[in-house]
């Protein structure tokens, strides 16, 4: 279902995370947060506040969502984002999606949520995502492919799709 590489671009395709994706995982989340970069202090504090972070990240991904899909995004079968999704009861929620810079501005992210979409519609779920206010990258590609604004907070918004509803080409 997710891992169909029919409607992805050439070249892209989705596996399984495994335990020796870890240091590509790691690496990608730090390039993830250019926020934490800006922390004053010594160069080895920051490097542990970027490593707790990312372990917070870890552990609350899998004590919220224990039953979350962990993938790799390879581009012609070279590692270039991640993709975290739980099939819920009730929603398809996207906990998170993250590409290396290199592979930033080419359609991938849509093309991978597109295959989240089409999986949804198959058991009629909404898919449903939180973008961070400092994203405004992200929000305008949710916003392209249908997603609406439900819930707006402080610093992020609540953001669904619905399936039946077209979303843009």
């Amino acid at each position: 279902m997710l891992t169909s590489s029919s409607a992805m671009p050439a070249g892209i395709s989705l596996r399984p995370a495994t335990v020796g994706d870890q240091p590509f995982l790691a690496t990608l989340y730090r390039s993830a947060r250019p926020d934490l970069q800006f922390i004053d202090g010594e160069p080895e504090f920051v490097e542990t506040v970027i490593a707790q972070q990312y372990a917070v990240h870890a552990q609350g991904t899998g004590e919220e969502y224990p039953n979350a899909m962990h993938f790799v995004i390879e581009k012609t079968q070279a590692a270039v984002g991640a993709l975290v999704v739980d099939f819920g009861h009730n929603e398809v929620r996207v906990i998170y999606i993250a590409f290396i810079v290199a592979a930033r501005g080419f359609g991938y992210g849509k093309a991978v949520l597109r295959g989240v979409q089409q999986a949804a519609s198959q058991v009629q779920c909404p898919v449903v995502v939180v973008v961070w206010h400092n994203n405004p990258g992200a929000k305008r590609i949710y916003l392209e492919l249908g997603f609406q604004v439900e819930e707006s907070e402080l610093m992020a918004d609540r953001m669904v799709w619905y399936p039946g509803k077209p979303s843009l080409p």
